[in-house]
């Protein structure tokens, strides 16, 4: 898990953004995100634009912390749920997230989605997709993990922050590649990296901020996450470290709720999400890549993040099935 994910985002972690009714719109259409895809300076205000632009309604966002949280607040509120749309769970919640009933088909041409592995589905789409890793500060670490091994056994003076798999993705994700490379081992791999964990916070952005702000030398993150900071900052002091056994990849889909009040305009923005009016907003706003065609050319930086040669990543109904008892295995172990 996702996104315009970087310090200034921690400023406002705490606040949902409502957007303002467009001007002249007759229908409304609410869609549920993480609070960062919708920060003023992530994607959430461009897509905004472009989309009310097309469908003279108002596209009304509602962010919660991160995507485990979204799928956390779904099963809280039902059918009594307001949006249309859900933006920002990944492809390791999707089972359960269709277990609900809460949403349906989306009956849409999804033919222009490229991403890793082809991942199709009938409810869920693919918009962007990215690789998690461990991003250190080229400042205090000379020598970075150079695997999961060397992170797990390494140095427990270099603390590390993690995100909590029970409600978010990139916690969840981190969860989900180490059990992909410790398989039986995991729960003593866990042991082990807790005297490397400064802090385990609920969602990306108060990680990332407690990174940036200097409380630690490494978080964990995306390989995509330095391009920020190349572009946007013109530096080069983070960077991610590239793991031997490989990285586990994120896919981030959104849906549509079998009870949107306005199906027909939550599919016109399903839609919408795999063009280039959305696309484009995806590479230098989320920090993610797209997960379909853009018609603007990447910046250079992109050209120089660390490009796994191996990928992991469980079937939805792997994760779906194993989830809570690896939560509960990662608990016990970074409680001992």
């Amino acid at each position: 898990m996702r996104r315009s994910r970087f310090l200034p985002a921690v400023l406002t972690a705490l606040f949902p953004l409502i957007a303002s009714p467009a001007v002249g719109a007759d229908k409304t259409l609410t869609v549920y995100t993480y609070e960062s895809f919708i920060a003023e300076w992530g994607p959430g205000p461009k897509v905004e634009a472009a989309f009310e632009a097309q469908c003279s309604c108002d596209l009304k966002w509602v962010g919660v912390a991160d995507g485990v949280a979204l799928l956390n607040r779904l099963k809280l509120e039902g059918e009594k749920a307001e949006a249309g749309v859900v933006l920002g769970l990944d492809t390791n919640l999707v089972a359960e997230a269709k277990a609900t009933g809460l949403f349906e088909a989306h009956g849409l041409d999804t033919s222009a989605v490229k991403v890793p592995g082809g991942y199709i589905d009938d409810v869920f789409i693919p918009y962007d997709y990215g690789h998690f890793a461990v991003i250190y500060d080229t400042e205090t670490i000379s020598s970075p993990p150079a695997s999961l091994k060397e992170l797990v056994e390494g140095d427990p003076g270099q603390k590390i922050v993690i995100q909590d798999p029970r409600t978010s993705t990139p916690g969840l994700g981190l969860l989900l590649w180490v059990k992909s490379v410790y398989g039986d081992d995991a729960a003593a791999a866990w042991e082990k990296l807790s005297k490397r964990v400064l802090t385990v916070t609920p969602g990306w952005s108060e990680a990332y901020g407690l990174f940036t702000s200097g409380e630690a030398p490494m978080v964990l993150s995306y390989t995509t996450s330095p391009a920020y900071h190349m572009v946007a900052e013109e530096t080069n002091r983070y960077q991610a470290a590239e793991f031997a056994e490989g990285h586990y990849l994120q896919i981030e889909v959104a849906g549509l709720l079998a009870n949107a009040p306005d199906k027909d305009l939550a599919r016109q923005f399903l839609s919408f999400m795999t063009t280039p009016g959305f696309q484009n907003e995806i590479p230098t706003n989320n920090w993610m890549m797209p997960a379909a065609a853009v018609t603007m050319e990447l910046p250079e930086a992109f050209a120089r993040l660390v490009s796994p040669e191996k990928t992991f990543l469980y079937s939805p109904e792997e994760v779906a099935q194993n989830r809570a008892a690896w939560i509960e295995e990662w608990l016990g172990a970074m409680s001992r």
